[in-house]
């Protein structure tokens, strides 16, 4: 897979503008406050609630959804798996609503994703739409998100310390993480791959790795793939992916390895690099929450159900054309959503 940008100028150590002629989306005045591992904004939204179709969500009665019950071991066929969606409001939907605001883990440096516009410095992408649509379902029109850039590594004790109410960053779904945080149903297929310079003789994840030095981000799946089989390469790991496309630039690494949507955004970036061989493995993407939370991962689970419904007209497909579909293209849908009862 080989993706190549146009007209797209080079990352070191800032953000790339925005393409030209890319739709960006329009955002309320943004308000920095004190986050965890980076900054935050606080971000409203002009946009009307997400349509929720009463016959596609379980009714569970009044008062509250259900805990979330006693589900199989988790193993690799059953890992994006989640709770089904429900409208009701439980404890963590209501203590959000309490609140008044929606506080999201997210990325401020992955292009396409999660990332900040120099132009306005507010934050746009794929993931910035799809956390502004759960807040406009759970607060209403406008809502008050509280968006805290997280590091890739302190995703996972945000949500523990409750620190953010839920990351929506790229995150992967797997069994190690499910452990410790809950997810929602899949809204995004990827897999892990290799970025390289365009000249480099490192053709994929292979022995061309051999010798090499390959930076992944810390805490992440690329990491566990690079520790479980290295191919002989010494393994350099960062706190955000980002950091590792600038040593790569700077001549300090030889390869990336990261999830092939960011591998596509970093090579829009930057035409000097490319994607090397095929994805090695299968990565779905879920909004990650607290495990105590089981009534918010069912209210994200029927926001997903929303976003995903329309055909090519949802609000899925709407955000993959504005973000992601210059550098991925070819992809006709979203995942189908699994469950686990």
């Amino acid at each position: 897979m080989r993706v190549r940008a146009r007209g797209l100028v080079n990352l070191r150590a800032v953000l790339a503008p925005v393409a030209s002629g890319m739709c960006v989306m329009a955002a309320a005045a943004a308000v920095l406050v004190p986050a965890l591992g980076g900054d935050a904004e606080r971000g409203g939204h002009g946009g009307g609630r997400v349509s929720s179709p009463a016959a596609t969500h379980r009714a569970y009665g009044p008062g509250a959804a259900p805990a979330a019950p006693a589900v199989a071991p988790c193993t690799a066929r059953n890992a994006a798996e989640s709770l089904r969606p429900s409208s009701e409001d439980g404890a963590a939907v209501t203590r959000i609503k309490e609140k008044g605001q929606l506080v999201v883990g997210v990325d401020q440096n992955t292009y396409r994703w999660g990332y900040r516009d120099p132009a306005t410095g507010s934050l746009e992408g794929f993931d910035i739409d799809l956390a502004r649509a759960i807040a406009v379902d759970i607060l209403g029109p406008h809502p008050h998100v509280v968006f805290k850039a997280v590091p890739t590594n302190q995703r996972i004790p945000a949500l523990r310390k409750r620190a953010v109410d839920m990351v929506v960053r790229t995150m992967t779904i797997n069994c190690a993480r499910k452990q410790q945080v809950a997810f929602s149903t899949s809204y995004f297929q990827a897999g892990q791959q290799v970025l390289a310079p365009v000249a480099s003789k490192i053709t994929a994840f292979d022995d061309s790795l051999r010798g090499k030095r390959v930076c992944t981000a810390a805490g992440s799946t690329g990491e566990s793939e690079l520790m479980a089989r290295a191919h002989g390469a010494k393994v350099l790991t960062v706190p955000n992916q980002l950091d590792c496309l600038v040593r790569l630039q700077l001549g300090r690494a030889d390869a990336v390895v990261t999830d092939s949507a960011l591998a596509a955004a970093q090579a829009a970036q930057d035409p000097t690099v490319e994607l090397k061989g095929e994805p090695f493995t299968d990565e779905s993407y879920g909004v990650a929450m607290n495990k105590d939370d089981p009534d918010l991962v069912r209210r994200v689970n029927k926001v997903l159900d929303d976003y995903r419904g329309g055909g090519a007209d949802s609000p899925w497909m709407r955000a993959y054309r504005t973000w992601l579909k210059a550098d991925l293209p070819g992809i006709s849908g979203p995942p189908s959503p699994q469950y686990s009862d």
